[in-house]
């Protein structure tokens, strides 16, 4: 618990104001014995420890000094050379660079899977890592043993919980803020005197923010000295003081730009959330923590409208943004004191700066010390906004997934506008019973999450541990009849529609579309990462960007289109442009293999 309270801003901000005399990390402590594997000949003692406080003889086998061989380059296949052609050296060989790889290699690839499998079958044995030395000198700072308690993937099975848990509440109040503004659109429009086109226009703007900010905040968070936290703490600071004005506000212009700067400055939980699991998760078992995030961010934007429609009804339409800050302002005070720094990277990076001051060896480097040297921040940014815009106009699998699932999200937010015409004209509901109709869709989705959830455990994990990772496509293969059910799920939805049908025909029809919506989505959003993983954090905050843009115009558009033209004819444009989906699915499952090959930027 000490240590969660140190490494979460109020703890960090303790070591600050005392200089860090209060809150010590185990270097800073005045018994540590610092590896002599990081030290300078004659500085410090000759006792290596595997961990603070904890001695290692050379008897155990786990040493190698710092004088010992070199590695010819830093590279991402580094390999300790052996002074023993036995079997047990050859272990110990593979263990050294064991810590450092899986902060090498990519996400998402079979290399990583090997890394992780490899790490979990040694984690018990706590053994030693060895950091590498570069030729000229340079120690690359590492995990002190596959045991290291720094390390989020050490962390124990409660603590990555209770972790996720808040990156989930946080994400789910923050898509929440999206839709809660909906019951609020009858009130704006009899104060600042506008039509409803005008009035959508605030749910519009918070989702055209929170599809702009991924493109600053995940290569931000990607910054070893910035790290997931710092991009956390003081977007969600700012976001909560937009709410209390947002609240207060009298004008018209003033309610629409502070809608779309809580969208912005609350889309760090859109660009990093996923970052944040895999840090702490294996390869393996990521799909368990994703989906559920996944889950809180596809049901919130539902919930919305159930939560404050009452509330709005009751006392005035500025309740439901008094509602998102009563939600918001707990997990924030919870993270003050809670959340840990998940990246590795970072984490490695200070580490390395403790270990400098406690040997004197100045040569002790972070991985991305080196690997950013003549980068500025600028030039980092600037490469993760082009490129996935890039790879998307040159790449046809990006851009069919990128819009795909912008049709999907558009689609979803469409139904904010839909759900008032059908269910108060055509079945008498008033505004508090249409909110309750959302609540099919989180139905839909806790369906999608049960059925994706046993797909993992009886058929993919089982698999992966049978054959290792198979080519990108088969994960894939859950939306192949998913793309069907979407489809035919909304023309069902949008032909019930009618008065001499009864009501609940067409809930029964949302959550069959939601459970599909949400399966295609899963699949789509491991495909990116595992085809395209050098740039997959980049490509995940274009893909956010594309589906906001749609969402945002569908906003916009839903209403005048449904009203024009009927509630069934609206659904089938829509529902026709899904069959595309179908036709791109499935020939990417088929053909994928050889578009990555002809792709300079996929992993074949």
């Amino acid at each position: 618990m000490l240590d969660l309270l140190r490494d979460a801003p109020f703890g960090q901000a303790v070591r600050y104001l005392t200089r860090n005399k209060v809150f010590q990390y185990p270097e800073e402590q005045t018994g540590f014995q610092c590896p002599t594997t990081y030290t300078v000949a004659g500085v410090s003692t000759p006792t290596v420890v595997n961990g603070p406080g904890e001695d290692l003889s050379e008897e155990k086998g786990s040493v190698r000094g710092v004088d010992g061989p070199t590695t010819p380059a830093l590279d991402s296949n580094i390999e300790k050379l052996s002074d023993s052609t036995s079997d047990a050296d050859s272990d110990l060989e593979r263990q050294t660079s064991l810590g450092i790889r899986r902060t090498q290699t990519l996400p998402y690839t079979e290399e990583r899977l090997e890394c992780e499998q490899r790490l979990a079958a040694t984690r018990m044995a706590s053994i030693p890592i060895i950091p590498v030395k570069t030729a000229d000198g340079v120690t690359l700072v590492d995990w002190y043993n596959t045991n290291d308690p720094a390390n989020p993937q050490n962390w124990s099975q409660k603590k990555k919980a209770f972790v996720a848990l808040q990156i989930d509440l946080y994400t789910f109040v923050v898509y929440c803020g999206s839709s809660i503004y909906v019951a609020s659109e009858l009130g704006v429009i009899a104060e600042f005197g506008i039509g409803s086109t005008e009035a959508s226009l605030g749910l519009a703007l918070y989702v055209l923010g929170y599809g702009l900010g991924p493109l600053l905040w995940a290569p931000m968070s990607e910054i070893p000295t910035f790290g997931r936290n710092i991009p956390y703490i003081t977007s969600f600071a700012i976001y909560l003081i937009l709410i209390i004005p947002t609240a207060l506000v009298h004008n018209y212009g003033g309610l629409m730009v502070l809608r779309f700067l809580a969208g912005f400055f609350g889309s760090p939980c859109l660009a990093n959330g996923g970052a944040s699991m895999q840090d702490m998760y294996s390869l393996l078992y990521l799909p368990y923590a994703v989906s559920l995030w996944v889950s809180f961010a596809f049901a919130a934007p539902a919930l919305g409208p159930t939560i404050s429609t009452f509330a709005v009804v009751a006392e005035s339409w500025r309740w439901s943004f008094w509602e998102t800050l009563w939600m918001s302002g707990p997990i924030f005070l919870l993270w003050i004191f809670c959340l840990p720094e998940t990246s590795p990277s970072t984490i490695l990076l200070y580490r390395a700066a403790r270990l400098r001051q406690k040997s004197g060896n100045k040569k002790i480097r972070s991985q991305t010390e080196i690997d950013r040297q003549g980068l500025s921040p600028r030039a980092i940014a600037m490469d993760a906004v082009i490129k996935p815009f890039e790879i998307m106009f040159k790449d046809p699998a990006v851009m069919f997934t990128n819009v795909y699932t912008a049709l999907t999200y558009g689609i979803y937010y469409s139904f904010f506008e839909v759900f008032p015409l059908v269910y108060g004209p055509l079945y008498g509901f008033n505004a508090g019973e249409t909110g309750l109709v959302f609540i099919s869709i989180v139905i839909g989705c806790v369906l999608g999450m049960i059925i994706y959830y046993a797909y993992l455990y009886f058929s993919l994990i089982p698999d992966i541990k049978k054959n290792g990772l198979r080519a990108q496509e088969w994960r894939l293969r859950p939306a192949l009849p998913a793309v069907f059910v979407f489809t035919l799920s909304l023309f069902a939805f949008g032909w019930t529609a009618n008065a001499n049908i009864h009501w609940a025909a067409g809930v029964i029809f949302l959550i069959i579309y939601a459970a599909s919506i949400y399966i295609i989505l899963q699949c789509i959003f491991v495909y990116i990462p595992m085809s395209y993983p050098q740039y997959a954090a980049s490509l995940f905050a274009s893909n956010d960007f594309c589906r906001s843009i749609f969402a945002f115009a569908a906003v916009l558009f839903a209403s005048p289109m449904y009203r024009n033209v009927g509630i069934g004819q609206g659904v089938s444009i829509v529902g026709g442009l899904s069959v595309l989906g179908i036709v791109g699915i499935w020939l990417l499952y088929f053909y994928g293999a050889k578009l990555r090959a002809r792709s300079k930027f996929a992993l074949s």
